[in-house]
């Protein structure tokens, strides 16, 4: 059986549940939102896991992954009130705080050139 053979929501809750008891959460993800188009913080208290097991599911997807590859994918509109919408990339930090805490717990390693 395949990755693509379970479905995504399932894969990722298994594999958040999976990072919690491997990774401690910073303690910076309490205050923090998850790019400047959200207007509030995360309501989930584990969406730091979420947001890991995500990530390692786009890492198997695409291979190789970058900081800015993943904000961008993170993203969305940004509600400008009567302006035009324009596309804003997600939080550099927690994403790549993740990474390095994924690569710390031995799940991601860096690519060699």
């Amino acid at each position: 059986m395949g990755i693509y053979d379970v479905p995504i929501a399932y894969l990722i809750e298994e594999t958040a549940e999976k990072l919690k008891t491997d990774i401690e959460e910073p303690e910076f993800t309490k205050y923090v939102k998850t790019g400047v188009h959200r207007e509030r913080a995360p309501q989930r208290d584990d969406w730091f896991y979420v947001r890991m097991a995500s990530i390692l599911y786009r890492a198997y997807k695409w291979n190789v992954i970058g900081t800015e590859r993943l904000r961008s994918y993170y993203g969305g509109k940004r509600n400008r009130g009567v302006k035009e919408e324009h596309q804003y990339k997600a939080s550099g930090k927690v994403i790549r705080s993740a990474v390095q805490k994924l690569e710390a717990g031995g799940y991601l390693e860096k690519a060699q050139p």
